[in-house]
């Protein structure tokens, strides 16, 4: 038989990071898209997709709108749920754990980065909020361009980032006749528990 990485994995992060490059490296477009599931107060779950930012021991990071629908859910049950699917590979890994908010440098220095537009799309878009239609956004766009021609885009103090730390890490790849490995991660005081789940 074969070596099996998965059957001796005993690391889920460095496990995901094997995936995740596999993942960049067989052409899929947008690799790093997951969705992200939440719930608030009222126990009722949401979902939508979002880019992974950046990923370490600490966690798995992504940036929105402080004021958007995510980030209120989030600060009623921090509890979330992100989930990657790479059809090609016949993979998907699902983490689950507490999200919080990123130190505001962190959310910079990820600001920094992106492109001036999507930085003014920040600006001129109040993320899930009731709009009366795309002329809107399209006008608040422009008002927020000439604001800040000839100069640096600042970071809203709406806009930053959320890290999930993984208290469980699920790891599916895809079987015949629909016997997929499943093998979940599950932090203890002690480390991480390794378990093998039917598919």
């Amino acid at each position: 038989m074969p070596d099996d990485p998965l059957a001796r994995a005993d690391d889920p992060l460095a496990l995901f990071d094997a995936w995740y490059e596999a993942a960049r490296g067989c052409g899929i477009d947008k690799p790093h898209a997951a969705a992200l599931a939440t719930a608030g107060a009222d126990c009722r779950a949401t979902a939508r997709i979002v880019l992974l930012s950046s990923h370490d021991a600490r966690g798995f990071v992504f940036h929105t709108n402080y004021r958007s629908r995510k980030a209120r859910e989030l600060e009623d049950n921090a509890w979330a749920t992100l989930l990657f699917w790479w059809d090609p590979l016949g993979r998907q890994v699902r983490i689950e754990g507490p999200c919080e908010r990123t130190a505001p440098e962190e959310s910079d220095a990820y600001w920094r980065s992106r492109p001036r537009g999507r930085q003014l799309g920040a600006w001129a878009s109040e993320q899930s909020a009731v709009i009366p239609g795309p002329e809107a956004l399209a006008a608040r766009m422009a008002e927020v361009t000439r604001r800040f021609e000839g100069e640096a885009v600042p970071r809203p103090a709406h806009w930053g980032g959320y890290r999930l730390r993984p208290e469980v890490m699920e790891f599916w790849r895809e079987g015949r006749d629909r016997l997929h490995d499943r093998l979940r991660f599950r932090r203890t005081e002690a480390g991480w528990v390794r378990e093998w789940l039917a598919p």
